[in-house]
């Protein structure tokens, strides 16, 4: 066999072949096929056609994660449909209500394993390469198509490898990394590309690495991989171990001995490099990912709402940063500071750790795991004309449910800092020497 990148291994694996070339067409077998509120949407298709059983129902996971809890008697009908099609089939990793955003959840659960593939109907399940899975999103139709015959075609996409050096300085963010190659190579750099990370991957935490992956959606990336090392196996080892009774140590085993790695000599379409100490705070401004400037050149303009949460950031290393900056402090009178934890892991654990007491005090709102107002259909959506500062994913205009508001993405840590002096501000300048930066925990 000739060099393979990590895309051409993983796909190889769910096609059941020894190699995969480039650019062709292969059909697949994914590990797991994920859905969420879309779920109710994809099942009435499903039935039109005439369809009844799930080809294999235990490979099917569903979360209630867009809504919650349901905002208007259409979500509400929305979910009871979605659960009545989860009984009907038979499905067993089924994740109600407040458990979380999809991605966040099925990490926590240790369901996908690195070298496994997932293919759900969202976009940001590129999350899963944190771990060196395969995660790609597919259409609502694709994931009909998966549901009937527990196959779908994909073709092997070309890749770029993105190698990083050094290690995150004080108020820098993987977040701050992401908005960084967004600027240099535009928001369709990774266009239908499997985005391989590459060097000094073990500085970055766990959580971090999560956020690299999630994000690599609004990059194009088709899927996206950073390489699985001994804290990735132990972290998902604990957490499987935890659920099935295994030992922690045969687990632990048997998830290294799956791990897919690109091999030395495979050939990368481009390859770009990247110091992690030579980074700074970025903000992307309205209304495009892309639009990236370092925060220095944005700050100051005016803040009425801050928005800490999502599936990119909305874990609990985002929320311990937001706390260290709001401890003993109280947001500025004029902004609304919106705080969801992006599972009720996440959320038990920053309640145990003192974090909401905090941030509370400080003038925050404390919501239901899940997606909020991400999207713009659910609570927390800006009035026109409002200016927001949001550790999501996406400003385009509209996208958090009002055309005429001015959307800026950033890290939690320049959300938190922006939401108590009532405009854009470096966290670095209200820290003055904390420790923010998340190659090591705060």
């Amino acid at each position: 066999m000739g060099p393979q990148t990590f895309a051409q291994k993983a796909i190889a694996r769910a096609a059941g072949r020894p190699e995969v070339t480039v650019g062709e067409i292969v059909d697949v077998r994914p590990d797991w096929i994920l859905s969420h509120d879309n779920t109710a949407a994809i099942a009435q298709m499903f039935y039109r056609l005439g369809l009844r059983r799930v080809k294999d129902p235990d490979r099917l996971v569903i979360t209630l994660d867009h809504a919650v809890p349901p905002p208007t008697p259409r979500h509400a009908q929305n979910h009871a449909e979605i659960r009545r099609f989860v009984a009907e089939q038979g499905i067993r990793h089924f994740f109600e209500a407040g458990r979380g955003i999809c991605h966040q959840v099925l990490s926590e659960e240790a369901l996908v394993l690195p070298g496994q593939m997932i293919l759900g109907a969202d976009s940001h399940t590129t999350h899963f390469g944190w771990m060196g899975a395969f995660g790609a999103g597919v259409g609502r139709s694709e994931v009909l198509a998966l549901w009937a015959t527990g196959e779908l075609w994909l073709r092997v996409p070309e890749s770029i490898r993105i190698t990083l050096e050094g290690c995150l300085p004080f108020g820098v963010t993987a977040k701050d990394l992401c908005l960084r190659i967004f600027r240099d190579l535009g928001a369709d750099g990774g266009l239908y590309r499997s985005v391989e990370f590459a060097g000094n991957i073990s500085a970055l935490s766990i959580e971090s690495r999560m956020v690299i992956a999630n994000f690599m959606a609004e990059f194009g990336a088709k899927n996206a991989y950073l390489p699985p090392d001994d804290s990735v196996f132990e972290w998902l080892a604990l957490r499987r171990a935890r659920r099935t009774g295994e030992p922690v140590e045969a687990v632990r085993e048997g998830i290294a001995a799956n791990a897919l790695y690109p091999d030395r000599d495979a050939v990368y379409e481009a390859e770009y490099h990247y110091r992690l100490d030579e980074l700074e705070p970025m903000v992307a401004c309205p209304h495009s990912v892309d639009h990236v400037k370092p925060l220095r050149e944005v700050a100051g303009v005016r803040v009425d709402l801050a928005f800490i949460g999502t599936c990119t950031n909305g874990r609990l290393e985002d929320i311990a940063a937001a706390a260290a900056i709001l401890r003993g402090r109280r947001i500025a009178p004029n902004v609304r500071l919106l705080v969801i934890p992006a599972s009720s892991e996440v959320l038990q654990e920053a309640l145990r750790r003192g974090y909401l007491e905090v941030l509370i005090q400080a003038g925050a709102m404390i919501g239901v795991p899940g997606c909020g107002p991400c999207m713009g259909n659910h609570m927390g959506i800006p009035a026109p004309g409002e200016v927001v500062i949001s550790s999501g994913s996406r400003n385009f205009r509209g996208r958090m449910g009002t055309p005429d508001a001015e959307i800026y993405l950033a890290s939690p840590a320049v959300v938190a800092a922006s939401a108590l002096r009532g405009r854009i501000t470096d966290p670095r300048e209200v820290l003055e020497g904390e420790a923010v930066g998340h190659c090591s925990p705060l």
